[in-house]
């Protein structure tokens, strides 16, 4: 009797599990609302005489707020202060306010004649751009609070137990949404007009949100628990928290600088291109757009897929330094082959997404976990965030850059509804030359592994 009055909320695997799956749900709802868009960058040029610089800009718009207001910093340091249930219900209300901005914006302020107060244009871009910019903005910031908030719940709830296969479900729940976003989007877009994938993305918010609080009644059970088995191990209680001079702890470690340059140049190589990758499936393979969404979406597929059966064996077999070697390596391949000129074959372009699925699978089942071996739980909220913050300025500048080049340097003719066609060599050379950088950070990584002792190659579950 007295063994089972110490057991705790998450000792019990079907609870445990039971309270990802509910925080997993506001994550793939976030990853729906991320990806929707992306398919739709033909039709916002047709319906809303959008530009590929509009695009681009729009799309930097997720990442604005987090690099250059600091917003995802604050967010960390939010969270090891305030708790889980705090900062992810303030990360849901930002996620469902800027969506509905977004949706305005694609709404009352659709076409290049839209006006707000009078104006027409906002820092030289069209009202609806800007505003839509604006929304896209606050929805990332909540997101990016949101994915850390989750990360150090995943981490407090499967301590010692699932974590890296925890992680792994959790990424491949959210995969669905974005799957389901490339998905959906160009069919719904064209059945009931351009704005609705986004109206069906915040209604899904507005139950996330609605998960998310549910799940805050089980988190404070759990801490209710800790507290009365008077539980003094920092990593499962609110009891150790953060202070300023973490801070200083975390950015001394080599760990944290390489975690954050590959998490950047990784992901640099996949977001980014995701959002380009339906017109250049269009343009250069030859794949119907009601189509090419899907075919776009097939690393989320993937990851839905393998990052669980990945995150499982680094659980037991570890080779976390390894695994994000290899992922890197692979991606170089994909984006070489698809700066290649002459191959322009239909099955070349999917056989590659799958490859590219399969990387986007193996370096965040190693990585994501990898950050908990490296920080103590009183730095993983503010560790985490100031890794989604360097990650954010790649996914800021590096979708703002493409828009940019595709229009400067890569316009090579014009369909007849007058939007441009385009020549997508130069960035996808880009897109390989980061990916190299990646595997470069990979290798140092793990030579940082042995001189340090993370114990990245060990497994994460304790016997």
């Amino acid at each position: 009797m007295t063994e089972q009055l110490k057991l705790k909320l998450n000792d019990s695997k079907a609870t445990r599990w039971g309270a990802l799956v509910i925080v997993a749900f506001t994550m793939m709802a976030a990853y729906y609302v991320n990806d929707v868009v992306a398919p739709l960058k033909t039709m916002l040029e047709t319906d809303l005489a959008w530009t590929s610089s509009d695009f681009g800009f729009f799309t930097g718009g997720y990442s604005f707020l987090n690099v250059f207001f600091l917003m995802l910093i604050w967010g960390g340091l939010i969270l090891d202060r305030f708790g889980i249930r705090f900062t992810g219900k303030l990360a849901t209300i930002l996620m469902v306010g800027g969506t509905a901005l977004e949706y305005y914006a694609m709404t009352g302020l659709a076409g290049a004649d839209a006006t707000l107060f009078g104006y027409n244009e906002i820092l030289g871009y069209k009202t609806g751009v800007f505003v839509a910019f604006v929304g896209y903005s606050i929805f990332g910031v909540g997101a990016e609070v949101a994915g850390i908030t989750v990360s150090k719940i995943i981490a407090k709830w499967f301590k010692g137990k699932e974590l890296a296969t925890a992680m792994g479900v959790q990424v491949a729940l959210a995969r669905i949404g974005s799957q389901a976003g490339y998905a959906v989007a160009i069919p719904l877009a064209r059945a009931c007009g351009i704005s609705m994938p986004v109206l069906v993305g915040l209604l899904l918010l507005l139950g996330g949100m609605v998960a998310f609080f549910v799940f805050s009644v089980m988190d404070k059970k759990l801490d209710r628990q800790l507290a009365d088995a008077a539980v003094d191990e920092g990593a499962e209680g609110e009891e150790e928290k953060f202070s300023f001079k973490d801070v200083k702890n975390i950015l001394v470690n080599p760990g944290f600088w390489l975690i954050a340059l590959l998490c950047v140049l990784f992901y640099s190589c996949v977001f980014p291109f995701q959002k380009f990758a339906s017109e250049l499936m269009i343009l250069k393979y030859g794949i119907n757009e009601n189509v090419a969404g899907t075919f776009a979406g097939l690393p989320a597929l993937g990851a839905l897929i393998l990052t669980p059966i990945f995150g499982g064996f680094i659980d037991k077999r570890g080779r976390s330094a390894s695994i994000m070697l290899f992922g890197s390596a692979m991606l170089i391949g994909v984006h070489f082959i698809y700066a290649l000129p002459s191959v322009h074959y239909w099955l070349v372009a999917i056989v590659l997404m799958i490859i590219l699925g399969i990387a986007f699978s193996l370096v965040p089942s190693a990585m994501w976990p990898a950050v908990a071996k490296i920080f103590p739980v009183s730095q993983l909220g503010t560790a985490y965030a100031l890794i989604f913050f360097i990650q954010n300025i790649g996914l800021w500048g590096i979708p703002t850059l493409i828009g940019v080049v595709l229009d400067a340097y890569c316009v090579t003719g014009k369909n007849p509804d007058g939007t441009n066609i385009y020549d997508y060599t130069l960035p996808m050379c880009i897109f390989t030359g980061i990916a190299c950088l990646s595997l470069l950070v990979a290798f140092l990584l793990k030579k940082a592994d042995k001189k340090y002792g993370y114990k990245l190659e060990e497994p994460n579950i304790q016997e």
